[in-house]
C-alpha cells in the first residue's frame, strides 16, 4: 500500500542539492544580517527605521539559526527523519520546505495544538 506521501529514500544527489540551496540561503541571510547591523551600527537616521532594523536583525538571526540546524542535520544523519515519530519525511516535503523537522501528520498535530 503505497501512498504520495510515504518515503521511497531520498538519494546522496537529492541530499546534495537540498544542502546546496540551504548553504545558498545561508549565505544570503549572513549578508543580510551584516547589511542590518550596519544600519544599526551606524547610528543614524531615525529611530523607528532602527527598530525596525533591530526587528529584523532578530527575526534574521532566527532564520540563519534554522538553516544552520537543518544543515547539522544533514551531517549528523537525522536529516529527513520526523523529530517526533522518527518516521522518515518524503522527499517531496523536504524539497519544498527544506527546514522542516516533522512529517506531514505530526505537522498537523503540531499546528492543531
Amino acid at each position: 500500500m503505497t501512498t504520495s506521501d510515504e518515503f521511497t529514500g531520498i538519494s546522496d544527489v537529492q541530499i546534495r542539492l537540498i544542502r546546496e540551496e540551504l548553504e545558498e540561503q545561508l549565505s544570503r541571510r549572513n549578508t543580510q544580517l551584516r547589511d542590518l547591523r550596519s544600519v544599526v551600527d551606524g547610528g543614524g537616521g531615525e529611530a523607528v527605521a532602527r527598530l525596525d532594523a533591530l526587528a529584523d536583525i532578530a527575526s534574521t538571526e532566527r532564520a540563519i539559526a534554522e538553516v544552520s540546524k537543518s544543515l547539522a542535520r544533514m551531517d549528523d544523519g537525522s536529516y529527513g527523519t520526523c523529530a517526533d515519530c522518527a518516521k522518515e519525511i518524503p522527499f517531496n516535503r523536504l524539497k519544498i520546505r527544506p527546514l522542516t523537522r516533522y512529517c506531514i501528520n505530526c505537522q498537523r498535530r503540531h499546528e492543531t495544538r
